[in-house]
């Protein structure tokens, strides 16, 4: 009974329009009293869920997010992406993808991409002749790959969730699934290009202005390397990672690129601590949330049912998917992964299934939720950096989405496209 007034109560709320993290903690509230329990309990067990030093990577990571915005390293990594695809038919769009995927190594955050560099190369496109509609659904949807592409904040939150896998593995698990999507979404707009004839943006640099292109970008691009190798090769843990990143783009902004100044940072600060407050809120409360589904016993309900349909590892991957994207739909992928996680992933490995590859298929199945309508997080972002109403880029993005699930079946049916490159590194 908790479980169905828990879930009804928290559709209502976000039917209502009621954020998400609020949603969260007054469904928890709702079916706390129900049961009789003292609401108090709810909120120590948010409290309690937050007293976690890894959780600390998430406002450092988005602090240097915002630092690397703010520092001019969005503008350099555009200008790098720009000097590989812009002289192609359609490149403005393609650059905004590659832009995105290499700023996803520093942000591991997708509303940080999209509400961020995300803006200006939606700005830039609509300027260039792209239909604002389908500018804001490429940047949508090339957004995904900020929790993809290390760092990932939700790959740190699954790792304190399940103890079979660890943050170093996820984030190299991460790398080709990322560069997979990035792939699929440039070969659409390829084709979307030729289509509706979009222009090349620009002639082929000089030798002497590719040059100085590369030059420039080299310390923006070493930034998601400082922070892979040093995880993976056991240099520092996520948590001193993202304080490095902080750092790394003080640094960047104020002496190398010299657009970052003092003035500048109660703002960023101001910024990153709002996106921090609404992270961990929505932490906080999912944690709420799993103890009363624990409470309830719906974990054992779930797997009882599940293993009573003698399903083989494939035909448990499929079920998984399908409702991983209903769920997907009206639930954010950072809750989702920390009510969801701790249930499924011990079914998935009492079936023999890896559990860095049943982790990657999880976070990319919840992230197509952030581009899927009606909630569409992603969606709601760039409408309004956009300026076009969400019923516009629905047009656009629906195709986007039939290809983003092609790319899950491929990833849930190769496990090496997620195995291959942790275990080539040795990651454990």
């Amino acid at each position: 009974m908790i479980t169905v007034i828990l879930f009804a109560s928290l559709i209502a709320f976000i039917v209502l329009g009621v954020p998400i993290g609020i949603a969260l903690a007054a469904a928890a509230l709702t079916a706390a009293t129900s049961a009789h329990l003292t609401p108090i309990i709810v909120v120590q067990k948010m409290v309690a869920g937050l007293d976690s030093f890894p959780l600390m990577a998430i406002p450092f990571f988005l602090l240097a997010a915002e630092l690397m915005t703010a520092g001019s390293l969005a503008d350099v990594l555009f200008r790098f992406a720009s000097l590989l695809v812009g002289h192609k038919r359609g490149g403005l769009a393609h650059t905004t993808i590659i832009t995105l995927g290499l700023f996803s190594g520093i942000s591991g955050s997708a509303v940080a991409d999209a509400a961020g560099p995300g803006a200006l190369l939606i700005r830039m496109m609509v300027r260039s002749g792209y239909p604002s509609p389908y500018a804001a659904a490429i940047t949508a949807s090339a957004s995904l790959l900020g929790p993809i592409i290390p760092p990932s904040i939700l790959m740190i939150i699954y790792a304190l969730q399940v103890d079979a896998v660890s943050v170093s593995r996820l984030f190299a698990a991460g790398v080709l699934p990322g560069l997979l999507i990035a792939g699929a979404l440039i070969g659409y707009n390829a084709y979307v290009s030729r289509e509706r004839n979009f222009r090349a943006e620009d002639a082929r640099p000089s030798l002497r202005q590719t040059l100085h292109i590369i030059v420039r970008a080299i310390p923006a691009l070493l930034m998601p390397a400082l922070i892979v190798v040093g995880i993976n090769s056991g240099a520092f843990t996520p948590t001193e990672a993202s304080i490095i990143a902080v750092f790394y783009g003080l640094v960047c902004g104020m002496f190398v690129y010299r657009t970052l100044t003092w003035s500048m940072l109660p703002g960023i600060l101001a910024r990153s601590s709002f996106m921090t407050a609404a992270a961990l809120l929505i932490i906080s409360a999912s944690i709420a949330v799993s103890w009363l589904l624990t409470f309830a016993q719906a974990p054992q309900t779930l797997i009882h049912w599940i293993g009573s349909l003698n399903l083989s590892p494939l035909g448990f991957l499929l079920a998984i998917n399908v409702f991983l994207v209903a769920f997907g739909i009206f639930i954010e992928p950072l809750p989702g992964i920390l009510v969801l996680a701790p249930i499924l992933a011990p079914m998935a490995a009492s079936l023999g299934i890896d559990p860095t590859h049943f982790a990657m298929v999880m976070i990319v199945n919840l992230n197509l939720g952030t581009i899927t309508p009606p909630v569409a997080s992603l969606l709601g972002v760039t409408s309004l950096v956009a300026k076009v109403p969400t019923s516009q880029i629905n047009r656009e993005i629906y195709p986007i989405i039939v290809l983003q699930l092609a790319v899950l079946a491929v990833i849930t049916l190769i496990p090496a496209i997620s195995l291959s490159l942790p275990d080539a590194l040795g990651t454990r």
